[in-house]
């Protein structure tokens, strides 16, 4: 092969690559023009749709937050307030009612048990003077007094 040969196929090849770096480069020149593009695309949908949720909670939240709205819970609370206090008034009622019992029961129960002691003491005292009398006879008897 001459050097005027390899010159010219050097040419060529260099010329081919030259194109085929060219071509490359346009291919991602597009591709990246198409996808910014499409990312634009997608962030003003996005900047769309979230505007729209926005405004949409904003409505929610005027309509939440509306005097009559307010008045309304207002009026729940003050029924669930009476409510409740209405029950604890019960609830305290009740309570003291078992108190006032069981301070009852136990006033009987105390008295029933100091009724029992007294007995079983005198009981006692009787079977202790029982006891004395036998003992002072058996011994008198014993002793001949």
């Amino acid at each position: 092969m001459s050097s005027e040969n390899i010159k010219n196929e050097g040419k060529t090849t260099a010329k081919t690559v030259e194109n085929e770096t060219n071509e490359t480069l346009d291919n991602f020149t597009n591709s990246t023009i198409e996808i910014t593009d499409s990312v634009k695309e997608k962030a003003l949908e996005l900047k769309e749709e979230a505007t729209e949720l926005f405004e949409n909670a904003k409505e929610k939240i005027n309509e939440t937050l509306s005097d009559e709205n307010l008045d309304k819970a207002k009026e729940k609370f003050e029924d669930l307030k009476a409510d409740a206090t209405e029950k604890v008034q019960e609830f305290t009622d009740d309570a003291k009612e078992t108190f006032d019992n069981m301070s009852e029961k136990a006033s009987e129960l105390a008295s029933d048990v100091t009724e029992n002691l007294m007995d079983i003491a005198e009981d006692a005292k009787e079977e202790l003077q029982e006891v004395k009398t036998k003992t002072k006879n058996f011994l008198q008897r014993l002793f001949g007094k």
